[in-house]
């Protein structure tokens, strides 16, 4: 099976010969857009049952409670949502017409996620003030601020040379192959400080306990589930980031479905 003839604008930008076993592995963007934003909702509801369940629920008094938002909000702002936000260009209506509106949802979804994860922040140094625990010195406590204030400087340096409107044209250029590649790394990190924080909780939390971390009691069989469920989302959103057949076309490809600005 041939692609049009190049003189026709295809659906894709490349390649131009698909072979068929290539076809059946090229699953519709968005059956698999609905399926990871169902993965997504698991795995907040997941991370939420835990802390509800296991952890004593939620409160802002300083408690333990006050700690169990901080696995929520970092779950839901640094992986699902900042997930969500890292693929707005795929989704084929973003393809033709007018790109700040679609640049206006990526920008407010990553906001929303850094709020949530600033808030995340927040909950966990109340509850080591409140309770006299040192701050900063375990390996996922370097990692997850690394991750967030990365995520800062993502999202300012994003917002000023894609959203204001003095940004030169040769400036966007020039940064955007690297606000792709940190948009990926910051995704990566985010995984990478949800898993380690799961870890870090079941060891502090089961130590104590009636059945110890080693012999799998229910909560770590639950939290490891929920770890390798995050691992998933992350590594689906990495695999549709760099599909090239999902990719938005650039707008000087021949097989771009955008109209070209006027000459002025």
């Amino acid at each position: 099976q041939r692609a049009p003839a190049a003189a026709e604008p295809t659906f894709f930008s490349f390649p131009r010969y698909r072979h068929p076993v290539a076809e059946m592995l090229d699953p519709p963007f968005l059956p698999f857009c609905l399926f990871l934003g169902g993965l997504g909702f698991v795995c907040v509801a997941f991370v939420t049952a835990w802390c509800q369940h296991w952890r004593g629920g939620f409160a802002w008094d300083g408690s333990t409670r006050t700690f169990n938002w901080h696995p929520v909000l970092m779950v839901t702002g640094l992986v699902v949502l900042y997930g969500a936000a890292a693929l707005v260009y795929r989704l084929p209506p973003t393809w033709s017409g007018p790109k700040l509106p679609w640049k206006v949802l990526h920008a407010a979804l990553a906001l929303a996620a850094f709020i949530l994860a600033v808030l995340g922040l927040a909950a966990v140094f109340r509850f080591h003030n409140e309770n006299g625990t040192p701050n900063m010195y375990s390996l996922h406590s370097w990692l997850g601020l690394a991750t967030v204030l990365l995520f800062s400087c993502q999202w300012l340096a994003g917002f000023s040379a894609f959203l204001l409107p003095w940004a030169p044209a040769w400036l966007r250029a020039l940064y955007k192959p690297l606000h792709v590649f940190f948009g990926s790394t910051i995704l990566l990190l985010s995984v990478a400080s949800c898993v380690s924080g799961i870890n870090e909780k079941l060891f502090f939390s089961l130590k104590n306990g009636t059945t110890d971390y080693k012999h799998l009691p229910p909560e770590a069989v639950y939290a490891n589930t929920l770890g390798l469920l995050i691992v998933l989302f992350g590594v689906l959103v990495l695999a549709a980031l760099a599909r090239p057949s999902w990719q938005r076309p650039d707008a000087d490809a021949p097989d771009s479905r955008q109209v070209p600005a006027p000459l002025r």
